[in-house]
């Protein structure tokens, strides 16, 4: 006996989540998935935490340099007000500096038929899950986890090591590591750095 599947082709959005550790090209990933869907000639919207305003107040950029244009929001609840029926896509990088609603808020813009695709550390520096990106990880349809070099072996690491950072108090006592040196370093040589 047979069973005989029948897809809808409606209005069916999805998450996309792009995780991994600092350099690993998150933000590289996301600006070129946006972009491509800008060429398709989709309505995409871009929108980043305004807690994050390390190389611009208006543009997501990458360590490559790579950027595109983005709306800042303080909470994740502002994006459902931001987003214009029309958009196709939306693009939200940093996942980790929002509150756990960004779960909600994405699954809301998915349930609405829409794209959503988000960019964001899965784990502290101490490699502890980092909210909410865990809980993004366990409801996206596609998941790409990138990986950073290390500068020394050119191995691939998927956590980074750090050697100056300064620190930022989020709301329940999270903290946030604001690095203004930090290179990737693999376990498999102990904290290595070259001057």
């Amino acid at each position: 006996m047979t069973e005989q599947i029948q897809y809808h082709r409606g209005n069916l959005g999805w998450i996309e989540v792009i995780c991994g550790s600092m350099f690993s090209g998150k933000s590289e990933e996301l600006i070129r998935r946006l972009r491509r869907a800008q060429i398709a000639r989709q309505r995409v919207q871009i929108f980043k935490p305004k807690l994050d305003a390390r190389y611009s107040q208006d543009h997501i950029v990458s360590h490559s340099d790579m950027k595109i244009k983005a709306q800042l929001v303080l909470a994740a609840a502002e994006i459902l007000d931001l987003v214009d029926k029309r958009t196709q896509v939306i693009g939200i990088d940093e996942g980790q500096f929002f509150d756990l609603r960004l779960v909600a808020v994405c699954n809301e813009l998915a349930d609405a038929g829409k794209r959503v695709i988000v960019a964001g550390l899965d784990q502290d520096f101490r490699g502890r899950p980092f909210d909410p990106m865990p809980q993004l990880l366990s409801v996206g349809e596609y998941i790409t986890k990138t990986l950073a070099i290390c500068v020394r072996t050119g191995l691939n690491v998927w956590w980074k090591a750090q050697t100056v950072c300064s620190w930022v108090r989020l709301e329940r006592m999270r903290r946030v590591a604001a690095c203004a040196l930090s290179r990737p370093s693999s376990p498999c040589s102990t904290f290595h750095f070259t001057n």
